[in-house]
């Protein structure tokens, strides 16, 4: 809990997503990250908050993210956000959404969220800035990150977007990841610098080569931590 808002989380769907509503205190208004699978379940969570859903954020566009948004829409009149690169990716839609870049700030109620462009598993995957926490989709997992080969995917981006977060988000950054594939439920950015064998490399050719090549010859979740000396 923080006296501005809260974070509850809800684990749904045959591939454990992970689902966050982002619920302002201030305005009972509440924002849901990625409506998938069991939306009666969300909406049961809302009104047991005595919240309303007033906004639909996406982290990115594939549907173990998005196949509750119609649901959700058809409850509430709530608004959809995502990232310009992801829109334009997703293409052809029936939903008509606000478009962000990163850097920019999405405000519910009196909560401030920040949006995140964290390319590497598509082209316009988002994570959320909200307090010390980030809602990070299938961007990292707790000690993993999200694939690269599936269509729009670029392991080269996700190195960038990797090293960025390591650099530029505060050591005690509670990452939300989107997916329960690990032994935790959520790790701190220095956490993952620690133990996340993402975070290890220095060049985009090795990264590339783990994540592509390697990865999943070697791992296979539930993921633990690798401490630095045993990671390759």
């Amino acid at each position: 809990m923080n006296k501005g808002f809260e974070v509850v989380t809800l684990e749904l769907g045959p591939m454990e997503n992970f689902i966050y509503l982002v619920i302002d205190n201030a305005t009972r208004r509440a924002a849901v990250v990625d409506p998938a699978w069991e939306t009666d379940a969300i909406i049961a969570v809302a009104q047991a908050h005595h919240a309303t859903i007033s906004d639909i954020l996406l982290t990115h566009s594939h549907h173990d993210h998005i196949n509750g948004i119609d649901n959700i829409r058809a409850r509430y009149d709530a608004e959809l956000h995502l990232l310009k690169p992801e829109a334009e990716f997703w293409g052809a839609t029936p939903h008509t959404p606000a478009l962000h870049h990163g850097g920019d700030v999405i405000h519910i109620g009196e909560t401030h969220i920040r949006v995140l462009h964290t390319p590497g598993h598509t082209p316009g995957s988002a994570c959320y800035h909200v307090g010390n926490q980030l809602i990070a989709g299938d961007t990292v997992f707790v000690w993993g990150c999200g694939r690269c080969d599936f269509k729009g995917g670029d392991p080269e981006q996700m190195f960038g977007t990797l090293k960025r977060i390591a650099n530029e988000l505060p050591g005690d950054t509670v990452i939300l990841p989107g997916h329960n594939y690990s032994d935790r439920v959520t790790a701190t950015v220095r956490e993952q610098i620690e133990g996340n064998p993402f975070f290890c490399f220095e060049t985009p050719a090795d990264f590339v080569r783990y994540r592509m090549l390697e990865h999943d010859k070697l791992r296979h979740s539930p993921y633990s931590a690798i401490p630095c000396a045993h990671r390759r």
